[in-house]
């Protein structure tokens, strides 16, 4: 059927799906219907099962080594080295669980998020209108499109109103395709010519249509082409192969220190298989292999706590950019505001005028009665409803004056025309749209006896109402009319939006959202620059912008017409003194965008409309609105606001500053940890000790106690209150800085000296190797634990993070407490991992070296206050500062 969908009639069409072109399909058989065409979606590769995900874990190199140590050992002994062997499979099998479910947890996480950004349509069930998952058309359903609507599916074209497609992505065609609802085609039309069809896949541009779907999932024409192609892997975000690197690097230094420990060990004639097993089992406990793998999840969390706030990150490398944002450029409308516009004020050329000018806003308008007044666009929707309010409903009027074709808006025109008969056999041509575009098509202008021609007083008086309603922060909307004898042939703006009747402004307001000044305040405390985008009237902008704090003394309004005057170097020089840029163009949008990186600075993008969808693109952060936002707005942005509001925009930057903050700490923990073992291990090859001080088993099991919960507790901590009383990170800033390297190599001394320090006082105090490295055993694993406390924060103290403000810290520090505890205290398990029971006396030197890097690490941070306190003082008594 689908080969011949578009040769057939439509009446073919409609009896072969066995559907309504008015009431669409009914719940139940759209139910049936998805259950025996599948969902509307396209096939993917299914991820690995449990077993190929076990393989793949058993090939990483490490785990083979391990696994041939634990074979050299029981070859090597006879068979009298079961238990060693058999420890090390065991931790294998736990290392293997514990990174097949980090795996799974991170794919379900970003599955997830897709849940959360995936498309939806309008269709037709049982006569009413309803949105629903678009994975759940069916053929048969009645879809409607509008300017901006990704195509989910395939259809046949129902009705069209100036519908436009672009199909560049399934017909290589450059410009976009006007569409039409019509008779058959030839049956060998190709599938760039099929303009009675919509292409699933493609976005519409222009206009508007009813369609029936004819195909979906992978019957549909992109279905066909999915099927030829293998699909790719998900392949790694940016912060992920840097990981990856670290991990890498760390993984060459590990190596370097087990072969010179190795080296050394056979200098000093010790067993060759108890250095073999320590240098594999230190490797082993010292690469981080689960980092990249905590990374994603820590990522996924953060997400995951975003979305609760109303924002949903649809690529998880955004999260990495907007704690670098350092300017967010927003749309006023709906953002800003409460996108809540009523009527405040008609001005009119001549008394008596106010019912005609709203009669032609109401006619040219698509919107609808709804529950408690109109919906559709809020201007739209704002004039009928004031219409209404005056004994002109939108239903009667359409009744005494039905629409028979329209020229839909145009953001390149910033106008809207519709064509009504008229009783004496006549059409009226209803315009609407920016003052600017339509007094400039305009030749009359309405007075008490009708039409009479503009005069040059008339334009500047319609000027001069026009701004001084935009200075009241008025959005300003003008109408005028026309006469036809007839019909047009042809439905273009050119024709039919020329030598117009200018009959009236309609000025409306949208107040400003109670939320979003305290949002713009933040914004300033975080050294982020906000400015206004808007396609309003500039004086209207500035307005609002002044409300908001947006524009403050000494900023520059712009409009589109100066923007037009104004070199892209030039704007690059300047971009920064301008707060408001007023009744821009697509093309505006892109240059500003462009302008503020050109500056070095990182860019969030707020767009809601088809025209934002390449400045979304082009900034480091696109924002789509979740309510208003068109599909196309949505597919180019790698963020959604669900609530439309600008408060959310700064809330997320504020979340993705913690995200990374969070995962710097996961880096933080992991490193300065695994410096301390490998700092263990090889100082202790140096040093003149009978015996390494961790067995293998020990070094294992610190690896699965340490270094997987307190990571991922980290990845949960809130977040800091400092967040948003910081600058911008810079775009381009390394994750190892200077000050970060630093301390974590003078924390793993610091982890590595006490564990030492604690070998060497059970040596001293009991004279066996067994009670000495049992002490350091406990020593380094407790410490660690007590370490990831720390580490919750860079600069503020852990009394004034709470100790209860992470209950998943709380939790990971207690289970890892508890199974260290199990070894170290039941008889079973102490044979298991070589350890003896401690006195008093040992286990409080023990719980006191472990406390140890806590307490250094909160001193460490007071004096780095008290410093940065000081170095403050002297700079604002400093004339310099003053």
């Amino acid at each position: 059927m689908e080969r011949t969908v578009y040769s057939d009639s439509l009446r073919q069409v409609l009896e072969t799906l066995c559907t309504h072109p008015d009431r669409g399909l009914t719940q139940a058989e759209g139910a049936r219907r998805l259950a025996g065409y599948g969902e509307n979606k396209l096939d993917r590769a299914k991820p690995p099962g449990l077993a190929r995900q076990v393989l793949g874990q058993l090939k990483d190199p490490m785990i083979l080594v391990l696994l041939g140590a634990a074979a050299l050992s029981l070859l090597a002994g006879g068979g009298r080295d079961w238990l060693d062997a058999a420890i090390i499979l065991l931790i294998v099998v736990f290392n293997t669980v514990i990174s097949v479910s980090q795996e799974d947890s991170a794919r379900k996480a970003l599955e997830a998020l897709e849940q959360l950004s995936a498309p939806r349509a309008r269709v037709v069930r049982e006569g009413a209108e309803q949105r629903i998952e678009s994975a759940r058309l069916v053929p048969g359903d009645i879809l409607l499109l509008e300017a901006g609507d990704y195509i989910p599916a395939d259809g046949r074209i129902l009705w069209a109103a100036g519908l436009q497609t672009d199909e560049a992505a399934m017909t290589g065609e450059s410009l976009p395709v006007h569409k039409r609802a019509g008779e058959g085609l030839p049956p060998d039309t190709p599938l760039a010519e099929r303009r009675n069809m919509v292409i699933g896949g493609t976005v519409v541009t222009a206009g508007r249509a009813r369609v029936v779907v004819t195909a979906t999932g992978m019957d549909t024409e992109m279905g066909k082409i999915a099927a030829l192609l293998l699909r790719q892997g998900r392949g790694e975000t940016p912060l992920q192969r840097k990981m990856k690197e670290v991990s890498q690097v760390l993984s060459l230094v590990c190596v370097g220190v087990c072969a010179v420990m190795f080296g050394v060990g056979l200098l000093q004639h010790r067993d060759i298989l108890d250095l073999f097993l320590t240098a594999v089992a230190l490797a082993v406990a010292a690469i981080p292999e689960g980092l990249p793998a905590i990374v994603t999840i820590v990522l996924a969390i953060g997400v995951g706590r975003m979305a609760k706030r109303s924002a949903i990150i649809k690529r998880l490398p955004a999260v990495e950019t907007l704690g670098c944002a350092s300017v967010i450029c927003s749309d006023k409308t709906g953002t800003l505001t409460q996108n809540r516009m009523t009527v405040r004020e008609v001005w009119t050329p001549a008394p008596g005028l106010r019912e005609r000018a709203l009669t032609l806003g109401t006619l040219c308008g698509d919107a609808q009665p709804g529950p408690g007044g109109y919906t559709g666009d809020p201007t739209e929707a704002a004039i009928a409803q004031a219409a209404a309010g005056e004994g002109l409903a939108k239903a009667a009027l359409e009744q005494q004056f039905p629409r028979r074709g329209e020229v839909p808006f145009d953001p390149v025109r910033k106008r809207m025309a519709t064509l009504h008969p008229l009783a004496s056999g006549e059409v009226l041509v209803a315009v609407k749209g920016a003052p600017e575009g339509v007094l400039a098509r305009c030749g009359h202008v309405l007075g008490p006896q009708g039409p009479r021609a503009m005069t040059a007083g008339d334009r500047r008086r319609i000027l001069e109402a026009n701004a001084a309603l935009a200075a009241g922060a008025l959005r300003v909307l003008a109408v005028a009319q026309r006469t036809l004898p007839a019909l047009p042939r042809a439905l273009e703006a050119e024709g039919l939006e020329t030598d117009l009747t200018f009959v009236g402004l309609i000025g409306m307001l949208d107040p400003p959202r109670p939320e979003v000044r305290q949002a713009v305040a933040r914004c300033a405390g975080a050294g982020i620059r906000p400015v206004m985008i808007t396609g309003d009237h500039k004086d209207t902008a500035v307005a609002i912008a002044k409300q908001l704090n947006i524009y403050r003394p000494g900023d520059k309004a712009i409009d589109g017409a100066g923007l037009d005057f104004l070199p892209q170097e030039s704007l690059e020089e300047e971009i920064e003194a301008f707060s408001v840029y007023a009744r821009v163009t697509p093309e505006h949008k892109m240059r500003i965008v462009q302008a503020w990186q050109k500056k070095g600075h990182v860019v969030a993008m707020t767009g809601d409309g088809v025209n934002d969808a390449p400045a979304l693109k082009a900034a480091d952060i696109g924002c789509a609105m979740g309510k208003t936002g068109t599909d196309v707005a949505k597919g180019a942005a790698d963020m959604i606001l669900t609530d439309d509001n600008f408060a959310t925009v700064v809330a997320a930057v504020e979340e993705g500053r913690g995200i990374y903050a969070n995962i710097r700490k996961a880096i933080h923990y992991l490193l300065s940890c695994n410096i301390g073992e490998i700092l263990t291990i090889f100082l202790a090859t140096l040093l003149p000790f009978a015996q390494a001080p961790l067995s293998p088993v020990q070094l294992l099991w610190l690896n699965l106690v340490t270094d997987s919960l307190p990571a991922l507790a980290l990845g949960m901590e809130p977040v800091e209150g400092t967040a948003m009383a910081r600058p911008p990170r810079g775009k381009g800033e390394a994750l190892f800085t200077k000050a970060f390297s630093l301390r974590l190599a003078w924390q793993g001394c610091l982890i590595g000296g006490i564990t030492l320090l604690a070998y060497g006082l059970g040596f001293h105090l009991a004279g066996t190797h067994a009670a000495a490295s049992t002490m350091a055993f406990a020593t380094l694993t407790l410490s660690q634990l007590f370490h990831a406390f720390d580490v919750r924060s860079e600069d503020t103290p852990l009394f004034r993070l709470g100790w209860f403000s992470n209950p998943a810290m709380n939790r990971a520090f207690l289970a890892g407490a508890a199974l260290q505890g199990a070894v170290l205290l039941a008889p079973p398990l102490q044979g298991v991992f070589a350890v003896v029971p401690m006195d008093l006396a040992q286990w409080g030197i023990v719980l006191g070296l472990a406390v140890t890097p806590l307490v250094v690490c909160e001193i460490e941070k007071a004096l780095r206050r008290a410093r940065a306190g000081r170095r403050a003082a002297r700079e604002e008594k400093s004339p310099v500062y003053r």
